[in-house]
């Protein structure tokens, strides 16, 4: 009974009142034991698997001597190893690399490698060192006696060693072999060093000036590629219109019962931007005949008002009655209008292009930095772009690449009257 009323109280005791089950999960355990001082780990899994002592014998160590086959001295050393790796050879000689230096006898140094910059005792005295440091040229030129020999640079030094290995590999090598000989340029190593020390050199304002220089270089390509875009843009316009009216030709040409297969083989490709595009109701079902004078979603809001205002101008209903005919001719006339309204935005870009620059090259002359138009509208120096002297100090800011973003023709309006004041402005000035 004593025993039945402890594992009962145990079992009955309850979370005191206020306080949440989350926070009473935290400070109790299943067991109902108080919370740790210390964070402890309990958890059985494979990250605290305890180690199975005495399952095996111990594999016995031994106190043994060795030696260092990269040590020429012979000297020896100890340490613990295991009894069954006793007479072994040391396991860290394999990472013992050594640089094979060639080796040449005098008769090869008096034919071949005969050179009158060089002495043989110098010569001899480079290879050893090359010997000695692993071809660590820095190190070799440190150690290089300047005061018995002739001062050497690095780049001398390598120059005489790769090109006595060369000339050891040709003279050595069988018939009919590949070699890979080794070929070092002095000139070029040289030139290397002097620029990056030059580069190394410079001022805070020199390195602030080509920083300048890049950002103005980037600007320059970003508006040649906008150039670029935009005048494919302008191609693909003027190829829409001319094709556009061949077409328009060739069927009001073309007799009234030819086939409208045979029209559609022989209509030329017209490229996606001429007009609009109007899509094709090819599923089944029935569809209204106003659906295909909708006009689609790659149109913008902007076109939808410039077209419904020129449509207006020309006395056209915005809401025919749609009928087979009046469908067809009425989608041809809202393509051609928007064909239209694209040319004539580029045709106002161009010209505000062009007073633009012819602004900038007025402002440049008033100024003296290039000379006046010739007769033709050229510039009399041709090969010299825009005639910008080279000797003066300010060439960067008379640079003339102006382009600006594709206007509309209310914005070149504006804009005019603005770019006649600009031209008043100083060169430096200008935007």
């Amino acid at each position: 009974q004593k025993k039945s009323k402890k594992s009962s109280e145990t079992l009955t005791f309850k979370r005191p009142e206020g306080m949440h089950r989350e926070v009473y999960a935290l400070l109790y355990s299943d067991k109902k034991d108080a919370p740790p001082l210390l964070p402890s780990d309990t958890t059985q899994g494979y990250r605290t698997v305890k180690a199975k002592l005495g399952s095996k014998k111990v594999r016995p160590w031994k106190w043994m001597p060795f030696t260092n086959p990269a040590r020429k001295d012979g000297a020896m050393f100890y340490h613990w190893r295991r009894a069954a790796e006793e007479g072994k050879d040391y396991p860290f000689a394999r990472f013992n690399k050594t640089v094979q230096v060639p080796v040449y006898s005098e008769q090869e140094y008096q034919m071949y490698l005969h050179d009158d910059a060089w002495t043989k005792a110098e010569t001899d005295h480079l290879f050893d060192l090359a010997r000695r440091f692993d071809l660590r040229f820095v190190v070799i030129h440190d150690r290089y006696d300047h005061q018995q020999f002739k001062k050497r640079s690095v780049e001398d030094l390598k120059e005489r060693y790769y090109h006595i290995c060369a000339k050891l590999a040709n003279i050595r090598a069988a018939p009919g072999t590949d070699l890979k000989i080794p070929v070092f340029d002095a000139g070029h190593e040289r030139r290397r060093k002097e620029q990056l020390e030059r580069l190394y050199n410079r001022t805070p304002e020199q390195v602030a000036e080509e920083e300048y220089l890049i950002q103005e270089l980037r600007k320059i390509e970003t508006r040649k590629k906008e150039r670029e875009k935009r005048t494919q843009d302008l191609q693909k316009l003027i190829t829409a219109a001319d094709t556009t009216t061949e077409q328009r030709r060739a069927e009001r040409k073309a007799p009234k019962k030819k086939l409208p297969q045979k029209k559609e083989t022989e209509k030329p490709a017209v490229p996606e931007t001429a007009g609009i595009k109007f899509p094709d109701f090819k599923s089944a079902g029935v569809t209204l005949r106003s659906q295909r004078m909708k006009l689609p979603s790659s149109v913008g809001q902007k076109k939808i008002k410039a077209l419904e205002q020129m449509l207006m101008e020309l006395g056209v209903d915005l809401n025919p009655m749609p009928t087979e005919e009046i469908v067809q001719m009425f989608n041809e006339l809202r393509s051609d209008l928007v064909l239209l309204y694209e040319l004539k935005q580029a045709f106002a870009n161009c010209e505000y292009e062009l007073q633009m620059l012819r602004h900038r090259y007025e402002a440049l002359a008033k100024a003296g930095s290039i000379g006046p138009l010739s007769a033709e509208g050229a510039h009399p120096d041709a090969q010299a772009g825009l005639g910008i002297e080279e000797g003066k100090g300010d060439v960067k800011d008379q640079i003339i690449d102006v382009v600006g973003a594709p206007l509309t023709p209310n914005s070149v309006r504006r804009k005019v009257g603005g770019a006649e004041q600009g031209a008043l402005r100083s060169p430096t000035q200008m935007p």
